[in-house]
């Protein structure tokens, strides 16, 4: 009887010592670490109505057969701007409006005007994209389209990031009148924590509401000579930090 009470005792030591054991697992802590910069490359154009940052595309310009000028390098960049060709009109002595031939893309796609602006600085400091026309229409003998004005019209901005509301840069003009004078017109304003990653600023939704989106209106009154006339515009990217 004795020997069965000393095993069971034996038994009981043997299970309280493998808990102990249990009870004190050791643990080690080890470190997770990334870090980024600032990307200075070339963003690359996207689709103004499905901006796909994995799907480039390879816009046309109606105005240089040489195509677009590439985007600008930088962690705060123009990927591209559409220009503007009004095409071949019939001379008139009544007001008209003209319309600006919709975005096409060598792949024979289209959509509407845009420009593209890209934010890598990771920063989120904010910023504004302006634009102005350098003076009037004119020909190559500096003849004046006199009174002709450019509105930039449906404006909008849309970008893969948009389903974050507070990314959504907050102030954007939906119609404007460019000035002939040089002087800026502030078309989308970012302001802190907004604008992050690549941004397009569209005249329409589609190619369809892009055809009315840029229109060129000429006086009736305005002389106008069978030549062509021609404007340039700069966009402009700054940042501002001051927001």
């Amino acid at each position: 009887m004795k020997k069965s009470l000393g095993s069971l005792a034996a038994v009981a030591i043997l299970s309280s010592l493998a808990g102990a054991i249990g009870v004190t697992a050791a643990t080690y802590d080890t470190n997770g670490v990334i870090n980024f910069t600032p990307d200075t490359s070339i963003t690359l154009p996207i689709d103004p109505t499905d901006p796909d940052p994995e799907v480039p595309v390879s816009p046309i310009d109606p105005t240089d057969p040489e195509g677009p000028n590439p985007g600008t390098a930088g962690p705060l960049s123009i990927d591209f701007a559409s220009s503007y060709a009004f095409g071949e009109q019939v001379i008139s002595t009544l007001n008209k409006v003209y319309y600006a031939d919709i975005q096409e893309f060598t792949d024979g796609g289209t959509g509407p005007n845009y420009v593209q602006v890209t934010d890598k600085r990771g920063t989120l400091e904010g910023w504004k994209l302006s634009v102005k026309q350098n003076g009037q229409f004119t020909t190559a003998d500096d003849e004046l389209l006199t009174g002709a004005q450019i509105t930039l019209r449906k404006g909008a901005v849309t970008s893969n990031l948009a389903s974050d509301a507070t990314l959504i840069p907050g102030e954007v003009q939906s119609a404007v009148a460019l000035k002939t004078t040089g002087e800026e017109t502030v078309l989308v304003d970012a302001a802190v924590n907004q604008g992050a990653g690549t941004w397009i600023y569209r005249l329409g939704n589609n190619a369809e509401e892009g055809k009315t989106g840029v229109e060129l209106s000429v006086p009736g009154s305005t002389v106008k000579r069978a030549k062509e006339y021609r404007t340039t515009m700069t966009w402009v990217l700054s940042s501002t930090p001051e927001n």
